[in-house]
């Protein structure tokens, strides 16, 4: 019996991609919650010092919830193209709704991937000395690394910031690792959404 070339990529979605973007989804809530808690205390989340990138919860809902409940969804659908016995085995109309909701995957991951590089380029928000800085007088709760360039390389300007402590490594490390991971995130759902699209072309079914 013919093997459609489509169906070798059903296995790679359901048994290596679908579980890989669930495992980055878990990773991308993990990291936006931690940003909630600086330092890892829970003072600054309770005073609402935290930073704005960090509150709109980008890899909780963007790279987290949206990107897990899409692919097991998804995944669903293409195991049944497998693993039920119905005569119409393989049905474009599940390929076609696996690729819808694959790009609602890909379409959580880029705003999670956005707004953690707005988070990353605009800096962490912190108590500092603004007079120092040339923003003011006294000290402040602010967004010190705003206009600096490539203050992610100079970590002589770091101290300015005086609370949360270590919060610039904090900001930066967690941000970048969202960064990471909605980037794979999006790479795999793109994935996903080749598969679906494969699906509705040529089908699941294993004997034509």
């Amino acid at each position: 019996a013919f093997i459609s070339p489509c169906l070798r990529i059903s296995p790679l979605s359901c048994r290596i991609v679908g579980p890989c973007l669930l495992a980055l989804g878990t990773l991308s809530m993990a990291a936006n919650i931690l940003l909630l808690f600086p330092g890892g205390t829970w003072k600054y989340l309770v005073e609402g010092h935290i930073s704005k990138h960090a509150k709109v919860l980008p890899g909780v809902w963007g790279g987290g919830i949206v990107v897990s409940t899409a692919v097991c969804v998804a995944s669903f659908l293409t195991l049944g193209w497998r693993c039920t016995g119905c005569s119409d085995c393989g049905t474009r109309r599940n390929a076609f709704i696996s690729a819808v909701l694959s790009k609602l995957a890909v379409l959580g991951a880029a705003a999670c991937f956005v707004f953690s590089g707005l988070g990353l380029t605009d800096g962490p928000l912190c108590f500092y000395n603004a007079s120092k800085h040339g923003h003011g007088h006294g000290t402040l709760w602010g967004y010190p690394f705003r206009d600096a360039k490539n203050y992610l390389f100079d970590r002589r300007i770091w101290s300015i910031c005086l609370e949360p402590k270590g919060v610039v490594v904090w900001n930066s490390i967690l941000f970048f690792l969202l960064l990471l991971i909605s980037a794979a995130e999006m790479v795999l759902a793109s994935l996903q959404v080749l598969n679906g699209c494969l699906g509705c072309l040529c089908g699941y079914c294993e004997g034509k």
